[in-house]
């Protein structure tokens, strides 16, 4: 679950990190009165759950509250990278010195988290990486001992800062980690991370991922929710309690299992195709949640054609044929449908599924065979 700026940098301050005096605003009017109060020069931040608002003209610096209620009115219902702005945050300004970057990540392949540090704050990490890779340090954080002393001493050495700012650097690296593990965050960045003129080092970006497996440990987290904003595919299958993810291709993607699904990613991707989604229907998948699923991911308009990946263990292949044909007569999908079907029964599952299957839908008995089928009916244009 994201978190939107102002959102994550309450959640910051109540570990210790130090931000700006900001109010948020959901019109120009509301924006106009928390300038006021603030006082001085102001940003206007678009609070929307995607990068890139700085380039789109969603951040406004402004001087009087006049100008900031004409920079709400120009930021709020823009669209940014498919995100309509509902609110704006308006934040008061600071003398800035130097802008850093740093954030702590959940590295799923090296089973640790990641810490990153750059002296060039502000920008995309991916660009600071591409053009001055030099300036990143990358530190893994062994979960079951934490962000240790040394590598703090390191970070802050990189960081260059000395006396009381270095201090102060040291003791916001200390908490960002605490607000990581407190809040179950997979992601917890700062960009910028800023240095004053004063020597104060203030957060002046937030950008919070809180694993949604943990939410019902912090329900106060979970409320903040906006449904409105999230993805409508995403969401209808969060309510289903199916596991489902967007992604940019045109081969809707299900299966019983993460580790299958992923797998499932990959074996399209090598047939020369873009999955348009990851979908796991778990374990014991009945023909309600099998419908539910495919009217989910044949909602995306971009899907193409279905792969319909199972592998039977505790759920048989029978019965997961005779639930597919349930689905298949609740629904009205049009577009092709390609089911691979292994493990227990998937013989019988096989044999249920020539013998009764609709025009649209095709069997095949390898991963690779399936996914080979698949992208071609994509690229077919789903006939």
């Amino acid at each position: 679950m994201d978190l939107y700026e102002h959102q994550g940098k309450e959640l910051l301050k109540e570990y210790g990190l130090e931000t700006l005096p900001g109010k948020v605003a959901t019109t120009p009017e509301e924006a106009r009165k928390a300038t006021e109060e603030i006082g001085g020069t102001v940003a206007v931040k678009a609070q929307v759950l995607t990068g890139g608002r700085g380039k789109a003209g969603g951040i406004k610096v402004v001087d009087s509250p006049d100008e900031a209620e004409k920079a709400a009115d120009q930021i709020l219902g823009m669209d940014i990278k498919g995100h309509t702005v509902g609110r704006v945050y308006v934040e008061g300004g600071a003398e800035i010195e130097t802008e850093m970057y740093l954030s702590i990540m959940v590295d799923r392949e090296k089973k640790q988290s990641l810490l990153l540090f750059s002296t060039e704050g502000g920008i995309d990490i991916e660009e600071v990486a591409e053009t001055k890779p030099e300036t990143i340090v990358r530190l893994y954080i062994d979960p079951l001992v934490g962000l240790q002393p040394f590598q703090i001493r390191e970070v802050t050495f990189a960081s260059g800062l000395s006396g009381d700012t270095a201090k102060s650097f040291g003791k916001t690296l200390q908490n960002l980690y605490k607000a990581f593990e407190g809040a179950d965050a997979s992601l917890v960045e700062i960009n910028p991370l800023v240095v004053t003129k004063d020597g104060k080092v203030l957060t002046l970006d937030s950008k919070v991922t809180v694993d949604n497996s943990s939410l019902y440990r912090h329900k106060d987290i979970a409320e903040l929710h906006d449904a409105a904003a999230a993805d409508p595919q995403e969401q209808r299958a969060q309510e289903a309690g199916l596991q489902y993810v967007k992604l940019d291709g045109d081969v809707g993607i299900l299966g019983n299992g993460a580790g299958l699904v992923m797998s499932t990613l990959d074996v399209v991707a090598q047939a020369g195709g873009e999955p348009a989604n990851f979908c796991d229907v778990g374990g014991g998948a009945d023909a309600e949640q099998i419908s539910t699923a495919l009217d989910i991911v044949t909602s995306n308009e971009n899907v193409r054609s279905v792969f319909f990946n199972i592998f039977g263990g505790i759920t048989r292949g029978d019965e997961v044929a005779k639930g597919l044909l349930a689905a298949m007569e609740r629904t009205d999908i049009k577009l092709p449908i390609v089911v691979r079907l292994d493990g227990t029964n998937a013989e019988e599952g096989r044999e249920i599924l020539a013998e009764n299957t609709p025009e649209n839908v095709h069997t095949e008995e390898t991963m690779l065979d399936a996914a080979a089928r698949a992208v071609e009916l994509a690229k077919k244009g789903g006939n």
